[in-house]
């Protein structure tokens, strides 16, 4: 599992390799994904080392080579943040927030969360769904999740909700977040409460039944921060 922005730099570093045979550098991977500082390339490309999708030569400036691609990456091309107005000719860049409307904003949904027990890593968009504009919390990119199981219910989150998540890396003690963590052979995601303390994070559910996942600081990577809920009637 990637997160949006590791895989929209993944493809950027891919289309860019097949366009030109040269990789990025890291300004232009700096200004494709509408980060503010090259620190945020450095996590990303490592976060991609990591993982193995990318390899980086040693000795060699601006040395980059793809390893593997995910499979919804294939045969697909890169596109960059629309700005200064401009009217994509095309489908919006997956994890991207459209301009606002009357009827609000669409945001990509990537399938189910668990918030039970644990499910497989959340792999593509599967549709766009409209949201209103008062659940986006500031700015930078947004996703929807639909939550599978009850472990939150006492946080009045319910099986079947939609949950609209502001896309991040770091948490607050008592923030809801999706955080995933390897169990076991599989890479697992979830939506719960998150609190750190000495070097630990500890996974909590809003549901006695359901025992807290107590998991090392650097084997948990947040992936975004709950800011809004819908809920179908």
């Amino acid at each position: 599992m990637l997160t949006q922005k590791q895989l929209d730099l993944l493809q950027f570093i891919h289309t860019r390799l097949q366009r030109e045979g040269v990789p990025p550098s890291f300004d232009e991977m700096k200004e494709a994904l509408d980060l503010r500082s090259k620190s945020g390339i450095h996590r990303l490309i490592t976060a991609l080392e990591e993982r193995g999708f990318i390899r980086r030569l040693a000795h060699k400036a601006r040395a980059i080579e793809i390893v593997k691609l995910p499979e919804n990456l294939e045969n697909k091309s890169f596109r960059p943040k629309v700005i200064d107005g401009d009217r994509p000719d095309g489908p919006r860049p997956r994890g991207s927030v459209s301009v606002e409307s009357s009827a609000g904003n669409l945001v990509p949904l990537l399938g189910k969360v668990a918030a039970g027990g644990p499910i497989h890593a959340i792999s593509e968009a599967k549709a766009e769904i409209t949201v209103p504009p008062n659940l986006l919390a500031g700015k930078g990119p947004h996703y929807a999740l639909e939550v599978d199981g009850d472990s939150m219910i006492e946080a009045g989150i319910n099986p079947g909700d939609v949950v609209v998540i502001r896309e991040g890396t770091t948490a607050q003690n008592g923030d809801i977040v999706v955080a995933a963590f390897q169990d076991h052979d599989e890479y697992v995601v979830t939506l719960k409460k998150f609190y750190l303390r000495d070097g630990r994070v500890a996974l909590k559910a809003a549901n006695p039944r359901y025992e807290d996942r107590i998991l090392p600081r650097d084997q948990v990577e947040v992936q975004g921060r709950l800011v809004g809920l819908i809920r179908s009637y």
